[in-house]
């Protein structure tokens, strides 16, 4: 062991989708030092607490250090330890067992948020496997964004903070609460200093909004009410680009006289806006050349996220900000092995008419399958049955909508196996657990198949714990177990070297480089057009009908509404000290935010009685659960927010109090689903609060 202090450069990772670079100092096979690092690609120095934390994960007393098989009944905590040779032979008979007597797509293979290669490498197991039931997260994170918008002008079209804008837009993203996908909130501030205007879209006072020349508190899931008044004024005052709408848009007509009525009264009375902040604000954006729009998660969690993405790529397109410097572009990838021929998606060519979400006619280019269509399939074997699944990096008791349904559908599989850093409440319901290695531990390349044009080396620093190991290893192992060896790799690494290789570098001299952009051009369509069916920007979308919408998007308002019994309106946030239910056993992290907090305005907390640090009750049409008050003036007296991800691994992850006291999921259905992406809502949900 290697007892002199050392410097090494790497990339943060698995806090969020990473992308600060990071200085880490080791010693005696130990992390002994965090800091951000100035010459980082994306954030120069800049480095938060969850980053900082990292080494506290390495150490953590709470890891699993050695696979575990279930003895007992599903749930009851009772486990003996096995070898890796054990416990991989006995997920792969689970596995294989449910492929010999129910066909191949019987089993399911499911990736939380994707953190690293570990997501691809799934994929290559599942389509060498003969499943083309891969369950994620896309639902509500990223595909409604990336997808709508390769429908729309056939590509992902991402904010460009590196260049020179007029305007940024943050409409729903928090930049200094998380990672937007490789937008850090010192890029935003950079933009600033140098002269940008800033326009914050959110229905909470952040510290952001409170820095904003704009802050547009509008209520929760009505961003397309919203946007439909922006286009309505940008439309009516000649305030759009019309060399590139005559030139590069279809539908401009359509879509003008469309939104002549949602002018600026109408969207007030959804939006809750005063319609003379709609109309400068949308004025700000009309005005501005270039404009560029980094927006989160918030548009997404509703079922309307198709039709709000649409008129938020809408107003890009009209005002001239795709494909521009400082706009919204498509970003170049650096030149690495393309992610279908990773994953072998040859070996799979019917996965569209065979995956469960065939039978709900998604958006055909939506690859992996919403939680919700697998749980009814394990649930009622629609349209056909489920029988045993594989998840990593995820944590469905917390994270998916609805989690008794959850709990449910994971007791009724026959075979279920988890990989994780800690026992979780999804993991405690599993026959096998594997312990996972976690950042620094092992060599693995960030934001691979993101689209955001750059992809970041994470070198390994220091060994795992115990028997931890990469998911990746994991993975490559059961590849060799259930499907043609030769498919895979001697180890995990030749994975790396394999995806690398394209670029010119090896491993070793990617990493002394750090990382891999791609030759970013602009106005790629004036030489060949948009990648769609006519070439150019679809407002009205020509394909509309075949994916369950509309020519022009549409707004329509919850059926669960406000009303006298649940006056009030339920939205979340993401916090800065934790990654959705991920790490709240890390001591640093906890001292910061040591409960579950809900928001509630000062006024609306005395109406109820509720004090500030009081307990509170927060109900749904769906179910109850109790957060700690925090009264603040950030939310508006009609809207509350609660944070997700609640759990409490010291109450013991087996037991029900640990996941159910807290848990936002509790309060939100799966039941009403978007028909593009299968998105649940995950916001603006009528509730009611009082002491608890």
């Amino acid at each position: 062991m290697d007892n002199q202090s050392k410097w090494h450069k790497t990339h943060c990772s698995r806090m969020d989708h990473g992308g600060c670079a990071l200085n880490v100092k080791t010693k005696g096979g130990k992390i002994t030092g965090i800091t951000g690092d100035p010459e980082g690609f994306l954030n120069q120095g800049y480095s938060c607490p969850k980053g900082r934390a990292l080494a506290e994960i390495h150490e953590s007393p709470h890891r699993l250090k050695t696979p575990l098989i279930r003895t007992g009944p599903r749930g009851s905590n009772q486990w003996r330890k096995a070898t890796w040779p054990e416990a991989l032979d006995a997920t792969a008979r689970g596995l294989d067992q449910a492929r010999q007597e129910h066909g191949a797509r019987s089993a399911a293979f499911c990736q939380g948020m994707p953190k690293g290669l570990e997501h691809f490498a799934l994929i290559r197991l599942a389509n060498t496997f003969g499943s083309p039931n891969v369950v994620a997260v896309q639902d509500v994170c990223h595909a409604p964004r990336e997808l709508t918008g390769r429908h729309m002008c056939g590509f992902y079209p991402v904010a460009d903070v590196h260049r020179r804008s007029d305007l940024i837009v943050l409409w729903g993203s928090n930049t200094r609460a998380t990672n937007e996908e490789g937008i850090i909130n010192s890029q935003i501030t950079a933009r600033i200093r140098r002269g940008a205007d800033l326009m914050v879209i959110d229905p909470r006072k952040t510290a952001l909004a409170g820095q904003a020349n704009f802050h547009v508190q509008l209520r929760p899931g009505t961003d397309c009410a919203l946007a439909l008044g922006f286009l309505h004024v940008i439309i009516e005052e000649g305030l759009y680009d019309n060399h590139f709408v005559q030139n590069w848009c279809t539908g401009f007509e359509a879509l003008a006289a469309h939104v002549k009525a949602f002018d600026p009264q109408w969207a007030e009375s959804v939006t809750g806006v005063d319609k003379a902040q709609i109309i400068s604000a949308a004025r700000a954006y009309g005005r501005a050349r270039p404009a560029c729009t980094a927006w989160g998660n918030a548009v997404e969690q509703t079922p309307q996220a198709f039709d709000t993405i649409r008129c938020i790529v809408s107003l890009m397109a009209v005002c001239g900000n795709l494909d521009v410097p400082g706009g919204n572009i498509r970003a170049a990838e650096p030149r690495l092995l393309a992610p279908g021929k990773f994953v072998r998606a040859d070996l799979l060519p019917d996965k569209r008419t065979q995956c469960l979400n065939a039978a709900y006619t998604t958006s055909p280019m939506l690859m992996t399958v919403p939680p919700a269509f697998f749980r009814r399939a394990v649930l009622d074997h629609t349209p056909y049955p489920v029988r045993a699944a594989y998840m990593q990096c995820t944590n469905p008791m917390l994270s998916y909508a609805d989690s008794e349904m959850t709990r449910k559908a994971l007791l009724k599989l026959d075979f279920l196996a988890v990989a994780d850093v800690v026992m979780t409440p999804t993991a405690a319901l599993a026959d096998v657990v594997l312990p996972a290695a976690t950042a620094f531990e092992f060599d693995d390349i960030g934001h691979y198949g993101l689209g955001h044009g750059i992809v970041l080396a994470r070198p390994k620093l220091v060994d795992p714990p115990g028997q931890c190991r990469p998911d990746m290893a994991v993975i490559n192992d059961l590849g060799r177990r259930l499907t043609d060896p030769n498919l895979w790799f001697n180890n995990y690494e030749q994975i790396l070297e394999s995806l690398i290789a394209p670029s010119g570098h090896d491993w070793e001299s990617f990493v002394e480089k750090g990382f891999l952009t791609g030759e970013q051009g602009f106005r790629l369509y004036e030489k060949k057009g948009f990648s769609t069916r006519s070439g150019r920007v679809e407002l009205a979308m020509e394909n509309a009908e075949k994916l369950g919408a509309e020519a022009l998007p549409q707004y329509r308002p919850p059926a669960d509404l406000p009303d006298a019994d649940y006056p009030l309106l339920l939205t979340s946030a993401k916090s800065p000290n934790y990654l959705h239910s991920s790490y709240r056993w890390i001591k640093s992290l906890r001292r910061r935010e040591p409960v579950p907090e809900i928001r509630i305005h000062p006024d609306t907390a005395k109406s109820l009685g509720i004090t500030n640090g009081s307990q509170v009750r927060i109900e749904t049409r769906k179910g109850s659960i109790v957060q700690t008050a925090l009264l603040t003036p950030e939310v508006s007296p009609e809207v509350v927010c609660a944070v997700h991800g609640w759990w409490f691994l010291e109450s013991g992850a087996h037991r029900r109090q640990s996941w159910q006291a807290a848990n936002f999921n509790m309060l939100t259905s799966a039941n009403t689903l978007g028909r593009q992406f299968g998105t649940p809502r995950m916001r603006a949900i009528a509730c009611r609060i009082r002491p608890a």
